[in-house]
C-alpha cells in the first residue's frame, strides 16, 4: 500500500507574464481574412474624412473590430488593455487603435458607406462560388429583436417582442446544401414590422445573385411576417421561387376543412396525433385577385388542431414542399449564434447609423468565422458552433517572441487542438 504525501503551499498570482497573448487563434482569423480579402474589400466601401497623415487606416480599424468581436471582445473599451497584446500588433501590423479612436471610427460611417458595404458582403459571397456556380441558392430571411437599454436613436417599444428594441433583418444563404453564410444584416427602428423594407432589401441582393449566377435557381424561405403583397411581387419579378408561411384565417381554414376532417377522424381512430397534406389555390384581398398556390398541413394533436399554410410557386408534392420549408429552422440557429456567440445585440451607440454599422461589424465577424468553419470540414470541429470554435481553437495562450529575423509564436504543448491549429496555420 503506497502512501501519498500532500504538501499544501500558498498560491501567489501575478499579472506580469511577458508577451503572452490569450488569443493565439487570432493568427487563424488573420490568415483566413487574407485569403478571402474580407476586411480589405469591406474597407474599400467606407469613406475616410480624415486628412493628412493617419496612424490607423480604415482597413486596420475594421479588421481590429472584426477580429476582436470574433474572439469575444465586442466592446471598444476592451482595447484599453488589449492594445498591448503582442499578437494584435502582429496581426494588424502595428499597435491597435485605442477606444476613443475606434469610437470615432464607428460614428464616422454614413448611409452611403453602409449601402456599399452591404452590397460588398453579397459580392464576397458571390466571389467564393464564381468558379463553380451552384445549382440552387436558398435564401432564408428572418427578423429578430435587439433589446435596447438606453436612449439610443430610434429604439422604440415593440409590442410583438414586448420590449424597447431594434428589429434587425438578417438574410442567410446556402449553396447546394452547404452551410449557411450571412448575406445581409440591416438594422431597423424598434417599431418595425418583420417585413419592413424586406422587399427592397431582397431586390438589391437577389439582383446581384441573378446577374452572377443566371442559371442558378434561387429559393426564398421565410415566415408569415413577410407574407406581404410587395414581397411576393419582388420574388416573382426577379424569377425567384419561394416558400412563405401565411397566417391562418377563416378563408384558409374553410379550404382546409376536408383535410382537417380526415386528420380528426384518424386521430379519433388511432388516439395518436394525425397529419395530412394538401394544396389549393387562394387569393387574399390584398393580392388584387391574384391566385397563388397554398400548401396546407392539416395536423390534429391530442388536445388541439394545428393547421399550417405555406404560399409557394414551386411544383411538387405538398408534403415534400412543406418539409423543405421547415428546414428554414437552421436559420434560427444562425441567429442564435449571432446573438449568443457574437453578441450582435451590442448596439449601444447613441446614433442609429453607428448602431447599424455595429450590426454590420458583427455580421462580418460571423462571415469570417463561417469561412474558418468551412476550413474545418472533415475535422472534429466541422459542426461546432462559433462559440465552440472560439473556445476550442481560437482562445489559446501564445507566447510571442520577436527577434531581428522573425516572430516566434509558442503554443501550449498539451492543448487538445494545438495540432489542428498548427495545421491550419501552416497549410
Amino acid at each position: 500500500m503506497s502512501k501519498i504525501r500532500t504538501v499544501f503551499k500558498p498560491v501567489e498570482i501575478q499579472e506580469d507574464a511577458p508577451r503572452v497573448s490569450s488569443d493565439g487563434g487570432l493568427l487563424v482569423l488573420k490568415k483566413t481574412d487574407g485569403q478571402h480579402r474580407l476586411t480589405e474589400r469591406m474597407a474599400s466601401c467606407l469613406s475616410d474624412p480624415r486628412r493628412g497623415d493617419v496612424l490607423h487606416s480604415i482597413q486596420k480599424m475594421l479588421a481590429q473590430r472584426v477580429y476582436a468581436i470574433a474572439l469575444g471582445w465586442e466592446d471598444c473599451n476592451d482595447f484599453d488593455t488589449l492594445r498591448h497584446d503582442p499578437l494584435y500588433a502582429l496581426a494588424l501590423g502595428s499597435v491597435p487603435a485605442t477606444q476613443p479612436t475606434l469610437s470615432r471610427f464607428e460614428n464616422s460611417v454614413n448611409s452611403k458607406d453602409l449601402y456599399r458595404a452591404s452590397l460588398e458582403l453579397v459580392d464576397v459571397f458571390i466571389s467564393r462560388y464564381k468558379d463553380r456556380p451552384p445549382k440552387r441558392i436558398i435564401l432564408d430571411l428572418d427578423a429578430t429583436d435587439d433589446p435596447a437599454h438606453g436612449q439610443q436613436q430610434f429604439e422604440m417599444f415593440n409590442g410583438f417582442y414586448d420590449c424597447h428594441c431594434y428589429v434587425p433583418l438578417l438574410i442567410f444563404g446556402s449553396c447546394d446544401g452547404a452551410p449557411m453564410e450571412i448575406l445581409s444584416a440591416v438594422l431597423r427602428p424598434g417599431n418595425s414590422h418583420s417585413g419592413r423594407r424586406a422587399a427592397a432589401i431582397l431586390r438589391r441582393l437577389a439582383k446581384r445573385l441573378v446577374e452572377a449566377f443566371p442559371r442558378t435557381s434561387i429559393l426564398v424561405r421565410t415566415d408569415a411576417g413577410f407574407a406581404l403583397p410587395e414581397f411576393y411581387a419582388a420574388c416573382e419579378e426577379l424569377g425567384l421561387t419561394y416558400l412563405i408561411a401565411i397566417a391562418g384565417n377563416a378563408a384558409l381554414d374553410k379550404k382546409a376543412s376536408s383535410l382537417m376532417s380526415q386528420a380528426r377522424a384518424q386521430r379519433d381512430e388511432t388516439h395518436l396525433a394525425s397529419r395530412f397534406f394538401g394544396e389549393f389555390s387562394y387569393s387574399a384581398q390584398s393580392w388584387q385577385k391574384r391566385e397563388r398556390r397554398v400548401v396546407a398541413k392539416a395536423e390534429v394533436l391530442a388536445d388541439k388542431d394545428n393547421a399550417r399554410f405555406v404560399v409557394t410557386n414551386l411544383d411538387g408534392d405538398p408534403e415534400t414542399l412543406y418539409a423543405l420549408y421547415c428546414m428554414r429552422g437552421q436559420c434560427e440557429n444562425m441567429i442564435k449564434e449571432m446573438k449568443l456567440d457574437l453578441l450582435s445585440g451590442r448596439t449601444s451607440c447613441r446614433l442609429f447609423m453607428a448602431n447599424s454599422f455595429r450590426l454590420l461589424l458583427h455580421a462580418l465577424a460571423f462571415a469570417l468565422l463561417s469561412m474558418v468553419r468551412n476550413h474545418l470540414s472533415g475535422t472534429d470541429l466541422a459542426k461546432c458552433t462559433m462559440g465552440q470554435i472560439r473556445l476550442k481553437l481560437l482562445k489559446v495562450a501564445a507566447i510571442v517572441t520577436e527577434s531581428t529575423r522573425r516572430f516566434l509564436i509558442r503554443l501550449p504543448k498539451f492543448h487538445p487542438y494545438v495540432s489542428l491549429l498548427r495545421q491550419i496555420l501552416i497549410n
